[in-house]
């Protein structure tokens, strides 16, 4: 992570008037996993902002883009955009390794080697640097949990860029 003096002067001054806000939640959106990891199926999320070739990429607008892109697991992870509009972090290691970001390889493996039971059919990307919230919170989020609860899934490991 990098400090206040590492960052250029426009970053310095952004992160200083940025509207932070807390959120609490009641009760804590965690869960024990009720099973072993080698039978549990399991997605990934992220907020790199991510989307396949066929696929709209994310608005550049100032308030940031709530939406989400449905990621198929079958993808290869390098023909991902990656349309994260934020200039507040290097964007070169996830351009080099789309895997950074959304480790879909990484997790191939792991299933492959049985640590894992099951990769989920789709994954979720979403755009990082969300000035407001509160859509994503209340509608876009909320209707991806859905999905994957629709979907099965167990786990969820989040990449937040």
């Amino acid at each position: 992570m990098a400090t206040y003096a590492e960052m250029s002067f426009p970053v310095r001054a952004f992160m200083k008037a940025y509207p932070f806000s807390r959120y609490r939640s009641e009760p804590v959106p965690c869960a024990r996993l009720g099973k072993l990891p080698n039978e549990a199926r399991v997605a990934l999320v992220t907020s790199a902002g991510y989307h396949t070739p066929a696929q709209r990429g994310f608005a550049k607008i100032t308030i940031g883009d709530h939406s989400f892109r449905e990621i198929p697991d079958d993808v290869d992870v390098s023909t991902l955009i990656e349309s994260h509009n934020s200039t507040s972090f290097d964007h070169a290691g996830v351009r080099a390794d789309q895997n950074l970001a959304l480790p879909l390889d990484r997790f191939r493996e792991l299933v492959g080697r049985g640590v894992i039971g099951q990769m989920n059919r789709r994954h979720f990307s979403f755009m990082g640097s969300i000035v407001n919230p509160r859509k994503l919170m209340r509608e876009t989020a909320p209707e991806a949990a859905r999905l994957l609860r629709e979907d099965g899934v167990d786990a969820v490991l989040l990449t937040p860029v």
